[in-house]
Formats: C-alpha cells, sequence, structure tokens
C-alpha cells in the first residue's frame, strides 16, 4: 500500500534513538538534514521565480542528502523499516527532516549519541 503511515511522527520518534547511534551516521545526519532543509526552501523560492538552474541544484542537493542519510543508515545497528512505495519514503523522509531530526537535536539526543559513539 503506498499511503501515508498512520500516526507517522509518534512511529517514527519511537525508535528514532535507536536507529541512530553510529557516529558517522549522526555526523552525515547533522549536515545532510540542513542541507535537504535548505534546499527544500530553495527550490520552491526558485518554483515561485521560474529559476530552472537554482531549482536544479536545490534538486540536487535535496538528492545528495538522501544518498548521505542512506549511506548513514546503512552502518547502523538497526536498519530502517523499509519503505513501502513512493508516498511511504516521500512521507518519511520529509517528516524526518523537517520534524524528526530537528526533535532528537533539540532534545539533546543526537549530543547523547554522538558523544558516546564510536
Amino acid at each position: 500500500m503506498n499511503l501515508v503511515r498512520p500516526h507517522l511522527l509518534e512511529w517514527q520518534w519511537s525508535d528514532y534513538a535507536l536507529k541512530h547511534r553510529n557516529r558517522t551516521n549522526l555526523l552525515l545526519h547533522i549536515v545532510a538534514v540542513p542541507l535537504f532543509d535548505v534546499a527544500t526552501i530553495v527550490l520552491v523560492a526558485a518554483a515561485m521565480s521560474r529559476w530552472v538552474g537554482v531549482a536544479a541544484l536545490a534538486v540536487a542537493a535535496m538528492v545528495a542528502a538522501v544518498v548521505m542519510e542512506g549511506g548513514g543508515h546503512r552502518k547502523e545497528g538497526a536498519a530502517p523499516e523499509p519503505f513501502t512505495g513512493p508516498i511511504d519514503f516521500v512521507s518519511r523522509f520529509v517528516v524526518e527532516q523537517w520534524v524528526t531530526f530537528p526533535r532528537f537535536v533539540l532534545s539533546g539526543g543526537w549530543f547523547r549519541h554522538i558523544s558516546h559513539a564510536r
């Protein structure tokens, strides 16, 4: 089924700390998430202004963030649950970038994990 997962925010948060313990993954996320977020804002502005070249760069930055995070997750002991389709992928990824990872950082989870990671 390709629908948005019910209770996505709660579901994603429930085991987020377990799946974000590897030092490399944590370091990749602290770079990739802001890259994705800024690129999203730039993409919206570029689309509104019809700046095709800037929009293409923003999309490239978003793809780079996805690839970086995917590489980081492969280093984790606990793998993320497989995606059920494109809507599941997009909804989970966007929520992670804009809500769950910032929440992890602001709650002190990222700092605690990076401090104890090998």
